[in-house]
């Protein structure tokens, strides 16, 4: 489990790409001071799992279902890419419950500045703005995000300069694709309710 604060802000350095799968190498400095093989680090809000790792990188496999789902399958060498490791039980909660499950992407509209931040307007699916509620929360590349507003086919966030300064966001042209994760709580509401009437 994670919260969507970024610690830090790797680098791809290596991806090897298969016909539906991948691995890839990231380079790294805060998330590898105690890493151990098996951890779970989230990379732009995808949980994987740490294969190998040296002091500077560290190594993840890919499987199918997370490039459908996500924008690894755009990535490239170089790519700046959105680090949080797995939360402690002793932790505190910064952002908000994230699984590192991304349920899709979203394609950055426009960014607009007004005064000290920035507003991002995010087109994405019908599937996934049923879940997006205005002043709740949603994951954009791993970052635990307010939704500002919610249209009928796009929803806006407004961030902060911490945000944009700590981030790979600042990186972020229109036409960019982003992976998006719903917050989990209305998911499972949804599905105990739908489950009680249909009983």
């Amino acid at each position: 489990m994670f919260t969507g604060i970024i610690e830090e802000v790797g680098k791809i350095r290596q991806i090897k790409k298969g016909p539906n799968s991948a691995i890839v190498t990231i380079g790294a400095q805060k998330v590898l001071t105690d890493v151990q093989i098996g951890d779970s680090i989230a990379v732009n809000g995808i949980c994987l799992t740490v294969t190998s790792h040296t002091k500077n990188d560290f190594t993840a496999d890919v499987m199918p279902e997370s490039l459908r789902r996500s924008s690894l399958f755009q990535a490239k060498v170089g790519s700046q890419v959105n680090l949080e490791r797995a939360m402690p039980a002793n932790g505190r909660f910064g952002g908000h419950i994230v699984s590192g499950h991304v349920d899709g992407t979203g394609v950055i509209q426009s960014t607009v500045r007004d005064a000290n931040a920035v507003w991002f307007k995010i087109r994405t699916s019908a599937d996934i703005l049923y879940y997006i509620v205005e002043k709740g929360s949603i994951t954009i590349d791993g970052i635990s995000l307010t939704v500002a507003s919610v249209e009928k086919d796009h929803f806006s966030v407004s961030i902060i300069p911490h945000t944009l300064g700590q981030t790979n966001l600042a990186t972020k042209r229109i036409g960019d694709t982003v992976n998006l994760e719903n917050d989990c709580v209305g998911k499972y509401i949804e599905k105990f309710l739908v489950g009680r009437q249909n009983e």
